[in-house]
């Protein structure tokens, strides 16, 4: 499983609550936590000065709580969380997947339950609302995709051709 971490492991930006608005960039490496912050401002003396850049390693990360709340405040309780869980070594390798990869396993999944991982994360909701996804759901299903049914597929829409051809709402009676 760690052939799937890369070096980098997470990466974040964003601007800093008012009044500053300066911006700021956090990596998380397997090593190191790096927050970057450039300062925003119209005052003469800040024109032109360069990013600052604090490095540390992911142990000095966990017993910085100055260095927690500052992320905390700009990025959210939830990057915070998050940070705090890939410094103690705990990785979603789920979350880390190649999209192929992913398609495939959800192919074996029953529609009420991609509607539940459609709620997970945004990358989630993407794939499961991916033409990509829809195609391959329809072919599952179908035991011979003529080239007559690929071209409606393409033509109204993977997703709107299962919901068309192959699905039975539980409201609807089978006769």
């Amino acid at each position: 499983m760690a052939s799937l971490l890369g070096e980098q492991l997470f990466e974040k930006s964003g601007q800093g609550p008012s009044p500053p608005k300066d911006f700021f960039q956090l990596i998380i490496t397997k090593n190191e936590v790096i927050w970057t912050s450039w300062k925003i401002s119209l005052q003469l003396n800040y024109r032109g000065a360069s990013p600052r850049e604090l490095r540390t390693s992911h142990q000095d990360f966990l017993h910085s709580k100055m260095l927690q709340q500052q992320l905390g405040t700009v990025l959210g309780q939830r990057i915070l969380e998050y940070t705090i869980s890939l410094c103690q070594g705990k990785f979603d390798y789920l979350e880390r997947l190649p999209d192929d990869m992913m398609l495939r396993i959800m192919s074996y999944l029953q529609l009420k339950e991609i509607t539940i991982l459609a709620q997970v994360s945004h990358r989630f909701r993407k794939l499961c609302n991916s033409e990509k996804f829809w195609e391959q759901t329809v072919r599952n299903r179908c035991e011979v995709c003529t080239s007559n049914m690929e071209g409606i597929a393409r033509a109204m829409g993977w997703r709107k051709t299962f919901f068309t051809f192959f699905h039975t709402s539980g409201s609807k009676q089978q006769k």
